[in-house]
């Protein structure tokens, strides 16, 4: 059995096992729970955008003596459970660093299992589309994509395509990104524009033309979202590791201990409270800028 076909054994074994441990009556329960907790929670203020840097995997598959390749897949199945409550909660966009271009600096081995776990959980996305029309989500990837395989990067196309016409959540993954190459390729596509404008311009004839920030932002691979009002990094770690550093100057950094694959309703309730609570700061310092 080759890789590919075991990672689509497992993802459909996990979801599999969520929906038979789980009797009728609780799930009755524990919906009518959830309704109760975002009515009080949308007493306060929302985030717009919410963050994730997905981090400690690897940590959990030695904290549960996993394969590393398993402790992934906890960790994908973490992120449609993330994102399920964000839309029922109203938080409109929803960004996650899902592979760093660091990441191809590690071992081969490492580098395909990744790979083949983004494929295989696009492919069931792409072939399954309940799970994304029930929730509005609509899928587009932020990144230097051309640095992705082949495979990866057809089914990154037909998954942006298949829910272009979504519009409740936008679910942004950045794939092959860091914010040190969105800002680099923002410069050269800014200056690329501004050169072309010149040539054969009378307005530039006798004056350098003018780079402002917005020419820059707008060449931003995150140009296509507002910046985020939440950014929750698991495992604790108060890092940014290269994620949304242009974009993040007055944002809320969340660190709960929790490893990825362990994040749960209860934590994403904590980094909402926490925004409430430091709301009016936060609005004051964005007047500032």
């Amino acid at each position: 059995m080759g890789l590919g076909t075991k990672l689509r054994t497992m993802w459909w074994d996990g979801v599999d096992r969520l929906q038979i441990i789980v009797n009728p009556f609780f799930v009755e329960v524990g919906s009518l729970l959830l309704k109760l907790m975002y009515s009080i929670l949308s007493v306060g203020p929302l985030p717009n955008h919410m963050a994730f840097i997905m981090d400690g995997n690897r940590r959990y598959a030695k904290k549960h003596k996993q394969k590393e390749v398993e402790a992934y897949q906890n960790g994908s199945l973490t992120l449609l459970s993330t994102l399920k409550y964000c839309s029922e909660l109203g938080i409109k966009y929803v960004t996650v660093y899902a592979f760093s271009i660091d990441n191809f600096k590690r071992s081969p081995e490492d580098v395909k299992v990744l790979m083949d776990l983004m494929l295989v959980i696009m492919e069931r996305l792409i072939a399954d589309e309940s799970f994304i029309k029930e929730h509005g989500v609509r899928i587009c990837f932020a990144g230097n994509l051309r640095l992705l395989n082949e495979p990866v990067r057809v089914a990154a196309e037909k998954i942006i395509k298949a829910s272009a016409n979504n519009t409740k959540t936008i679910l942004l993954m950045c794939v092959a990104y860091t914010s040190t190459d969105e800002i680099v390729h923002a410069v050269q596509e800014t200056c690329l524009q501004k050169r072309n404008e010149a040539v054969g311009s009378d307005v530039y004839k006798e004056k350098v033309p003018i780079i402002g920030l917005t020419d820059i932002e707008k060449h931003m691979y995150m140009a296509q979202a507002p910046e985020p009002d939440v950014l929750v990094r698991t495992s604790g770690e108060s890092r940014l590791s290269n994620f949304l550093l242009w974009q993040t100057r007055s944002c809320l950094l969340y660190n709960p201990a929790v490893l990825w694959p362990e994040f749960g309703f209860r934590h994403l309730v904590w980094a909402v409270l926490n925004y409430q609570r430091h709301y009016r700061y936060l609005e004051n310092k964005k007047k500032q800028y």
